[in-house]
């Protein structure tokens, strides 16, 4: 008890009441000398009495014992972007355990819960051992039930359902991803209508302002859908070259009219590493390099901001407000130390080992191992 603080708060509420330690023995019926030490930290009341305290305050008994259950979104964010610099510098079973200790303390606060879900998807990979990436990845799928079966919040729960798939696909779990998702992800289903439906209900209700903040949201949202499912569909028709080839010319035609290298360079990143995967595995090295300094240009963008963050442009110009409540808010999942090292692993990737003798290659190598900064 005494690591919740009940000491101070004991002495807090007291003199905020203007009330000795003598008044405070004789209500709760032990000695003033008992009171002294409770104030102290020289022993606690018993475990019985502290409804009986919380009653006189006029408090409940987390208030008295200085316990908090939940977080909010701020105090969430703040967490999150601490972990993740925990992440990059201590030694990977240390961020670990202080993360654990955090969920121990805040196992009911489930939008905490939740991140910390993403945190692991995140991080897991640092973890040496097969065994315990393996470990972490379960721990989240844990998390994950708890969310499920506890949570009343829809939207937070229907998060964790996606966060639980991708943990089971990750452990190798596919049958039981497909069963999970079949039933809800249904193009058919008359629920892929509700975007368009809430625009006409705001319409219809004069909110004209909210329908074009709504309906530059869904577009933004789709757009990234679009090309995060492009870039999936590079990894599957990879021995599909003329397949491929037109997908890169459709996509980079999105990427360049909505400005994606600059709007989202992540996510543009990931495109142009996946072609050029499919380039390099085609021994068609020179569009390889071409991608790769596309992937490098984007990654370059990421490491010279002082910040890696999530933000629209002069034409998605009405999504601040939304960015601002989404549960990490506008900063990225990984610290950027964590984001350069991610980037430079994805170039020893074996099928670019044709190119690495070259010298466009030790270029792009060289850029994003000094975080963007010029070089010679």
């Amino acid at each position: 008890m005494n690591a919740l603080n009940l000491s101070n708060n004991l002495v807090r509420l007291r003199r905020e009441r203007k009330i000795t330690q003598e008044e405070l023995a004789d209500f709760i019926g032990v000695t003033k000398a008992s009171v002294s030490k409770w104030e102290n930290r020289q022993s606690t009341p018993d475990i019985l009495l502290l409804p009986q305290l919380a009653s006189f305050f006029g408090v409940t008994v987390d208030e008295l014992i200085g316990y908090v259950a939940q977080l909010s979104r701020e105090q969430i964010k703040r967490c999150y972007a601490e972990l993740t610099k925990d992440f990059a510098k201590l030694p990977f079973q240390d961020a670990m355990e202080k993360t654990r200790a955090l969920v121990r303390r805040y196992y009911s606060c489930y939008p905490f819960l939740l991140q910390i879900c993403v945190l692991y998807l995140n991080h897991f990979m640092l973890a040496k051992k097969e065994e315990e990436q393996k470990q972490i990845l379960q721990e989240g799928d844990t998390l994950c039930e708890r969310i499920l079966q506890y949570c009343s919040d829809v939207g937070v729960c229907n998060d964790a359902i996606a966060m639980k798939a991708v943990f089971r696909l990750q452990l190798g779990k596919t049958s039981e991803v497909i069963e999970m998702l079949e039933p809800i992800t249904d193009p058919s289903r008359l629920s892929e209508q509700n975007d368009m439906l809430l625009i006409q209900a705001y319409q219809a209700a004069g909110e004209n302002e909210k329908a074009k903040s709504f309906t530059q949201i869904r577009l933004y949202s789709h757009l990234i859908s679009l090309i995060s499912t492009a870039i999936q569909s590079l990894a599957l028709y990879g021995k599909e070259p003329e397949r491929c080839e037109e997908i890169i010319r459709r996509t980079e035609g999105i990427l360049e009219i909505y400005k994606i290298d600059t709007l989202h360079p992540n996510l543009a990143a990931q495109f142009y590493y996946q072609a050029a995967v499919v380039y390099a595995s085609e021994k068609e090295n020179g569009k390889a390099l071409e991608k790769l300094e596309g992937f490098e240009t984007c990654v370059c963008s990421l490491l010279s901001s002082e910040r890696m963050i999530l933000h629209g442009d002069e034409f998605f110009d009405r999504l601040e407000e939304w960015i601002d409540q989404l549960p990490l808010g506008e900063q990225a999942p990984r610290d950027m130390v964590f984001a350069r090292q991610n980037a430079l692993a994805a170039l020893s990737h074996p099928v670019f080992s044709e190119l690495n003798g070259t010298e466009k290659f030790r270029n792009i190598y060289c850029h994003i191992s000094e975080g963007g900064n010029e070089y010679a």
